[in-house]
Parts: structure tokens; C-alpha cells; sequence
């Protein structure tokens, strides 16, 4: 028997999702964000579906996971976020890699003429996040030091915000701000055929008055919301992608004051029906929840009870009717007329989307509808 949890990814809502993007950005280029792999989607089916919806350009953190794109026959530009080892990679796969610094520059430049080639980069202005990047000081003089080197071209310039839910604008207008003086000055000195792009999937949705079109974006660099969740507290009508289910392992019938799980953190308050269901924290289903969570069974909502062990999960079955073994769990998406989403689980763990998305995503086998 595998591991519990199937993740069953419809890669039809991916042209949905698409469609309210383009609604918003019209003109601009779409970087599509498949790092993590596609946020636990499935790189290179995502980056397929994607290449069929017109996307021309994917970002990626490691080179790693842009080798694995190429050999799965995807040859559309990979902009790589993070990192600076690797550099054999970025020659033999035809990689963009992001540059953060100069002496990173100078060592691609070196090897890039050592192998007789010019390599284009993209370089990153920090603007706010304080993670990596130019500093905004000296992005202009760093910028053009780097353009004059013999082995680099340089074809995009990218920053990031800081604020995923840019509830607040006044930080998020003052990062663009830097980013679009630092254009104003070197526009003309690098030339037309840069792509500057800065905007997530929080700033696309946040922006999507318009306002977009003036803020300087050639491009931008979606993500969640091409897995059909938005960052922001409203969902704008998006599909989400990926539903996990799995089955049901046993069910047991438990007296009046029988403990279930480890430390006895639920004991039953009346005679129970406990379904085992074969998904635990080893499966990205989170300790956190522990006697708080919920699951799908029969299109009924039903508890968590207990501590959530590394490989399966108790939950509560009394209220429902004739559950037996074999039956249908669902631990993210939709079963009848119920549905539990990202962002609801996010709330019970105290986290975000993005980690739910990855955590159950990443660790189950996938099944592609569409």
C-alpha cells in the first residue's frame, strides 16, 4: 500500500485562472511562478498546461528544479530566483539566472567568456524586503557596472514585496516608488528590450483598479493565484487546482470514556464511531490540527479528535451515517456540497496558504484531471 493521500490537481481551472489574470494585466508578460514544485502541483504538468494557455516564461528558486523542466521538454525561458551555485546548469540548460550582487555578476561573466557565450540575467533591486538584492543606494551604479561586463546581458531588472496582503498600501507604494526611479534613471542607459517586473499575485489583485498599468510592470510574477487562491481576504472568483483526498482506513466503535490518540487528549463523551484515516504529519498534515481540524466524510463535515500522529488521523464519525472502510475522505477541496479550502486550513494552523498548499501538495501522489 502507498502512503494515504491522493492529490487530485484539475488542470483545467489553470485557464480560469488565467483568464481573470489577463483581465487584470492585459499587456503584460506573465512570469509564471512553478518553484516548489508549482506549490505542490506538479512543475512539470503545471508548466505544460501552462505553455498550452500561452505563458512564455516560468521562475523557479533552484536550479534543480529548472533541470527538471528541461528534461521534461519544457524549453521556454526559466528565470532562476536564488541561486548562485550550480553555474554548470545555467550553460547547459539555457538558465536566467538572478543576480543579487556584483561579485556574483563578475563570477558569471568570467565563465560566460571562458565558454565563448554571453549569459543573460535578470538583476535584483531590494526595495524593501530585506532579503536579497541591490541595495536601492547603489542599484544604479551597480546596474551599470554589471551591464558593461563582457560575459553578461543583462534583460530584466525584478524586486519583490515585502507585505503578501497589502491590506496597507503606503509600504508597498513606497517600494514601488524606489523601483520606479531606479527604472527612470537607467531605462535609457540599458535600453528598451529590459523586462522590469515586481508584482506577485497579491499586488496583481490588489492592483487589478488598473492602477497596474502605472506602476511600471512589463511583466508580472503570479503564483498562488494561479492555483486558484488569492493572498488577499477576497478570492476574485479564482478555481483552486488541487483537491487532497484518501480513504478510510478503519472505523472502530469506542465506549463512553475511551482515550484516542496519544496522551489522551480526546476522550469520548458518549459511545463513538472513530474513522482511522491514513494521512498524518509525515503527509504535511499538520500537528497543529490536533483536536481543532476537520475532513470530509459522506459530504459531512466531521472533527479531528485526538493528536494528529506522523502517519494517521482520527476523526469523529458518530453524526454520520454507515461510514465504513474504504470511504471517501476529503482532507482539501470540495465532497458534495461541502468544501474545505486553503485558506480555511491556514487559519486552524496558523500559517498561510502557501504552506498548506505545498505541505500536502509535495508529499502526495498526484492524479491529473483535464
Amino acid at each position: 500500500m502507498n502512503r494515504g493521500p491522493i492529490a487530485e490537481i484539475d488542470l483545467s481551472a489553470l485557464h480560469h485562472n488565467l483568464s481573470i489574470l489577463r483581465n487584470i494585466t492585459s499587456e503584460q508578460q506573465v512570469i509564471a511562478v512553478v518553484k516548489a514544485d508549482a506549490y505542490g502541483h506538479g512543475a512539470l504538468p503545471v508548466a505544460q498546461r501552462l505553455l498550452d494557455e500561452g505563458v512564455t516564461m516560468f521562475a523557479v528558486a533552484f536550479t534543480g528544479e529548472a533541470r527538471k523542466l528541461r528534461e521534461g521538454g519544457i524549453t521556454a525561458p526559466i528565470l532562476v530566483l536564488f541561486d548562485r551555485d550550480g553555474m554548470d546548469d545555467y550553460f547547459t540548460f539555457g538558465l536566467t539566472p538572478v543576480i543579487h550582487d556584483r561579485l556574483t555578476a563578475e563570477r558569471f561573466s568570467n565563465e560566460a567568456i571562458r565558454r565563448g557565450c554571453r549569459l543573460q540575467v535578470h538583476l535584483k533591486i531590494d526595495t524593501g524586503m530585506g532579503r536579497v538584492g541591490l541595495r536601492p543606494d547603489e542599484a544604479v551604479s551597480e546596474a551599470l557596472s554589471i551591464a558593461a561586463m563582457r560575459g553578461i546581458g543583462i534583460s530584466g531588472m525584478m524586486s519583490h514585496f515585502s507585505e503578501a496582503d497589502l491590506a496597507d498600501r503606503s509600504y508597498a507604494e513606497r517600494q514601488t516608488g524606489i523601483f520606479r526611479k531606479i527604472r527612470q534613471e537607467l531605462a535609457d542607459r540599458l535600453g528598451n528590450s529590459v523586462v522590469w517586473h515586481m508584482a506577485n499575485s497579491a499586488a496583481v489583485l490588489s492592483l487589478s483598479n488598473g492602477a497596474l498599468h502605472h506602476e511600471g510592470f512589463d511583466a508580472v510574477r503570479p503564483g498562488l493565484l494561479l492555483y486558484g487562491y488569492s493572498p488577499l481576504e477576497k478570492q476574485y472568483g479564482l478555481r483552486p487546482l488541487m483537491k487532497i483526498r484518501t480513504k478510510v482506513l478503519a472505523v472502530r466503535a469506542l465506549a463512553e470514556g475511551t482515550p484516542v490518540g496519544y496522551g489522551r487528549t480526546f476522550v469520548t463523551k458518549r459511545p463513538s464511531r472513530i474513522a482511522v484515516v491514513p494521512v498524518g504529519y509525515a503527509d504535511g498534515f499538520s500537528r497543529r490540527f490536533s483536536n481543532r481540524g476537520v475532513m470530509l466524510v459522506r459530504g459531512v463535515r466531521v472533527p479531528v479528535v485526538g493528536r494528529i500522529c506522523m502517519d494517521v488521523t482520527m476523526v469523529d464519525v458518530t453524526d454520520v451515517a454507515g461510514v465504513t472502510e474504504g470511504d471517501e475522505v476529503v482532507i482539501l477541496g470540495q465532497q458534495g456540497s461541502e468544501s474545505i479550502s486553503a485558506p480555511e486550513l491556514a487559519a486552524l494552523a496558523e500559517t498561510i496558504s502557501y504552506e498548506i498548499l505545498t505541505s500536502l501538495g509535495n508529499m502526495a501522489r498526484k492524479e491529473y484531471l483535464n
